[in-house]
């Protein structure tokens, strides 16, 4: 079945001497028929046909048919919009991953400066109004067939909030993909349970509790500040926690200067008078070679810590 489509658009002269050429005459010799018919009479054919089939001639009806299925067929332009739009929704995901960091809340105090480009849709040839549509590429960050709005909405919340995440520098695929799936699928918001954000808060209160006091006793001594990286007591109970439920017997950090009092209390339980009897003394504690501290583990019961009775420094050589 062949169809046929029309275009009516203004030409040049020269234009028209090129698709009118006589080697264009010649592919149009047998489309003779349509150009030499009066418009009224092929209207009045296509009005017969429309009322009964049979009561033209087949060659007409064959046209007809061939025009209407025409008629019935997306544009072609339609559908490549629609794969264009596709291949910007991937990009607009990838760049999330990529440099949403960038754009956190982690400041309390100010906002953070701009970068360029931004994440907005305009940059990745989206508009508003592409917000309800449903992309297949949903299914990249486990949506499935999505809205635009709520793909951005997970990605917002899961790179744009109050923890930045950047790890699409590991070259390892699969390193990659595992911290890609626990974060999205959580959207960077873990679920804990009333005891497990009561215990976080703990190892906060004492690593900000520890450097307070470190600040007021000793000012002025080496006294390696955590400042501003607090979250990483809590953050290394959670490790020592769950390798502990993995069946790890040893951990082996390799400490750099700061913070290292507060973890050596916080963390490897070395007492606070061993510590503080350092300073008593006038030890200047400049260098710190790694050290390995093997720490018995037991599990946690309501209101105590994780594990480890006792911490030693052995320096690793």
């Amino acid at each position: 079945m062949n169809s046929l489509f029309f275009t009516a658009e203004p030409v040049e002269m020269g234009e028209f001497q090129n698709k009118y050429s006589p080697t264009h005459s010649e592919n149009m010799d047998k489309y003779s028929y349509l150009s030499n018919a009066h418009p009224d009479y092929i209207e009045s054919l296509y009005k017969a046909y429309q009322e009964n089939p049979d009561s033209v001639d087949i060659g007409w009806r064959k046209f007809f048919e061939g025009f209407e299925f025409g008629q019935t067929q997306p544009a072609p332009d339609s559908s490549d919009e629609v794969r264009r739009k596709e291949i910007n929704v991937l990009n607009l995901i990838n760049a999330y991953r990529t440099r949403g960091h960038l754009f956190t809340k982690t400041n309390p105090v100010r906002e953070r400066r701009k970068y360029t480009p931004t994440l907005d849709l305009e940059s990745f040839g989206l508009s508003e109004d592409d917000l309800d549509t449903v992309f297949e590429a949903g299914n990249d960050v486990g949506l499935g067939p999505a809205k635009l709005r709520d793909i951005v909405e997970l990605l917002q919340q899961t790179y744009c909030r109050s923890i930045g995440a950047e790890y699409m520098f590991i070259r390892v695929p699969e390193r990659n993909q595992w911290l890609r799936e626990r974060m999205e699928s959580t959207r960077n918001t873990p679920n804990f349970t009333l005891e497990e954000k009561r215990h976080i808060l703990d190892k906060l209160n004492q690593a900000v509790v520890f450097e307070n006091f470190l600040h007021t006793k000793y000012i002025g001594q080496k006294r390696f500040a955590l400042s501003g990286n607090e979250t990483i007591i809590p953050a290394l109970d959670a490790i020592i926690e769950k390798g502990a439920g993995q069946g790890v017997d040893e951990f082996v950090i390799g400490m750099a200067h700061r913070g290292r009092l507060n973890i050596l209390a916080n963390i490897l339980r070395k007492s606070y008078q061993d510590i503080f009897a350092e300073f008593d003394v006038g030890i200047v504690l400049v260098k710190f070679p790694p050290f390995r501290s093997v720490v018995e583990f037991c599990p946690r019961n309501q209101g105590e810590s994780n594990a480890g009775a006792f911490a030693q420094d052995t320096p690793i050589f």
